[in-house]
């Protein structure tokens, strides 16, 4: 159980930007770290339920962001969630990098303290790729959050302890960020693009 994570998106018409962060999900499932994805979606009209079916995610219908990032949270079955915005897509190394993470802070008995994010990064062919990760670097360097566009990778202990995302928040995501804070999260070498028309 606490070696696989259940992988959460909340959605609202995000059919284009949907698909590329379920592909990148299918080597982590092929590995058995995914156990499953879960499809937190506010009243789409486009093709997104669809989407989410062939690809066989559960699929929740919510009347908010923050309410319905808790409610898959609470559903999860794996001892360990990802939470990703539709348009987020981590790179190649993703899975080994999780796997390690995941193993070391359940070895260390850190599963309360220790977070973890993607490193942010651009997509190939962007004209301010170095400007983009540099800014981020620096970033990292003066303690800033992270953005909501990275991930979050965390135990459901530290999620439940924290009372998870808000249904009051405008910017749920953001918001719990802020609670897990910048000391327990660390960013891992394996970056994720957001690509356009994502946060």
């Amino acid at each position: 159980m606490y070696l696989t994570i259940s992988v959460v998106i909340a959605t609202h018409n995000s059919e284009r930007l949907l698909v590329p962060t379920l592909a990148a999900l299918v080597p982590g499932a092929l590995a058995g770290l995914v156990s499953e994805v879960i499809i937190a979606d506010m009243g789409s009209t486009d093709a997104t339920a669809q989407i989410a079916e062939e690809a066989g995610c559960k699929f929740l219908q919510v009347t908010s962001k923050g309410a319905g990032l808790y409610a898959a949270a609470k559903a999860a079955r794996a001892g360990w969630l990802m939470f990703l915005e539709p348009g987020t897509v981590p790179d190649a190394i993703w899975v080994d990098e999780v796997g390690r993470f995941i193993e070391a802070v359940q070895a260390a008995g850190t599963m309360k303290t220790k977070a973890a994010v993607f490193r942010r990064t651009t997509p190939i062919g962007s004209n301010l790729p170095l400007m983009r990760e540099a800014i981020c670097f620096i970033a990292s360097l003066l303690a800033a959050l992270p953005d909501p566009a990275q991930g979050l990778l965390v135990s459901k202990v530290l999620y439940d302890e924290l009372g998870g995302h808000s249904a009051e928040q405008t910017d749920p995501e953001r918001a719990m960020l802020r609670r897990v804070g910048r000391r327990r999260i660390v960013a891992l070498r394996s970056g994720a693009v957001a690509l356009s028309g994502a946060r």
